[in-house]
């Protein structure tokens, strides 16, 4: 039996727990460095304090909690099912099983390792569910687990500290090959593609396209990130440009790049989504369609900061602002991670 881990950050599975989900955040100094070290946990606790009761107010508006663990959790299932379903195209195996592991909130990497230490998988491809990589979101999740192994099997270990797209750790009781990006892939850039293709028929209700063709930009939006990391060599704002580029291969757009989601005094990629709409409306812009590029799933930053705030900023300034419908379990992403999972699988002779 193979394993398979989605790793993902987590958040909020109620109201209750925004606090102590924003407490495991900003104490990950692989985020953000508040000064330091000893004061990283006093200064999280004052922009704990700024920022929770909007945090709640705004996971009120979205249902109360992130939907991302349960999104993760049916990602988990889909792609299970569609793994066992194409074992044939593979050597001899007893199948794979998926589990889930977060950074930040429940399940915990230890949760999730301990699970499958009782399971008797020893054999586990771990997928960072961040296409592009960073430090700060790959890199934190993975080092993370790859400690976690560590420590359940009483082995030191090397792990890397510079970017790999993928690596092996033989932890002798446990065998991980962790997949760090894999922000170009093909069918995860045909995922995307069919989903950009499908938002442009957000602006054709009622519309006679015979007689009339509409000028729709695509603004694609990613998760910003401290600036200081870029000039450190993180490969993140590179690697979401690969990805653009790849979707440009396959589909003729008018596109801009920006950035949302910063949190922290310091200085983070530009420009702002915000901002770029502002931009793109003082330039006669009245249809935009936005693509949440580095998200997989749906959570506080599509729900909200897209489909609430972003959208409103767009309505005052005479902009229709659409958004492309987030990967969740659509088939052709899954499709992508099952071809992710086996590829690795194969490469490492993991089948008896």
């Amino acid at each position: 039996m193979i394993g398979v881990i989605l790793l993902n950050m987590g958040g909020p599975d109620s109201l209750e727990s925004v606090k102590p989900f924003l407490k495991n955040l900003f104490s990950d100094r692989d985020i953000i460095k508040l000064g330091p070290s000893f004061l990283q946990q006093p200064l999280s606790s004052l922009i704990i304090k700024m920022k929770l009761k909007k945090s709640i107010a705004a996971y009120k508006l979205i249902g109360g909690k992130s939907p991302l663990i349960d999104i993760t959790y049916q990602q988990a299932k889909v792609l299970e099912e569609v793994l066992n379903e194409q074992e044939g195209d593979l050597p001899s195996s007893d199948g794979f099983r998926v589990y889930v592991a977060m950074r930040y909130w429940h399940p915990f990497a230890m949760q999730t390792v301990n699970q499958i230490y009782h399971d008797g998988i020893r054999e586990i491809i771990a997928i960072s569910l961040y296409p592009q990589y960073s430090k700060a979101t790959s890199g934190s999740s993975i080092k993370n687990l790859a400690e976690t192994f560590a420590n359940i099997s009483r082995k030191e270990v090397d792990i890397p500290i510079t970017y790999k797209k993928s690596f092996v750790i033989d932890y002798s009781s446990f065998k991980v090959h962790f997949v760090a990006s894999w922000h170009d892939h093909p069918i995860y850039i045909d995922s995307l593609v069919e989903k950009i293709k499908r938002g442009f028929e957000l602006f054709q209700t009622g519309l006679n396209m015979k007689k009339q063709k509409l000028h729709v930009p695509v603004l694609f939006s990613a998760h910003s990130l401290p600036q200081k990391f870029i000039e450190q060599g993180d490969p993140y704002a590179e690697q979401t440009k690969e990805t653009i580029n790849e979707i440009l291969k396959h589909i003729n757009i008018d596109w801009h790049l920006s950035y949302q989601s910063k949190a922290g005094p310091v200085k983070w990629l530009e420009p702002s989504t915000e901002d770029m709409i502002v931009r793109l409306a003082k330039k006669g812009i009245k249809n935009l369609l936005i693509v949440p590029i580095s998200f997989v799933s749906d959570h506080i930053e599509t729900l909200y900061e897209i489909d609430m705030l972003y959208k409103d900023i767009a309505n005052k300034h005479g902009i229709n602002l659409q958004r492309t419908e987030s990967l969740n379990t659509s088939p052709k992403f899954i499709e992508a991670l099952s071809d992710i999972a086996k590829s690795h699988a194969k490469h490492l002779s993991l089948f008896k």
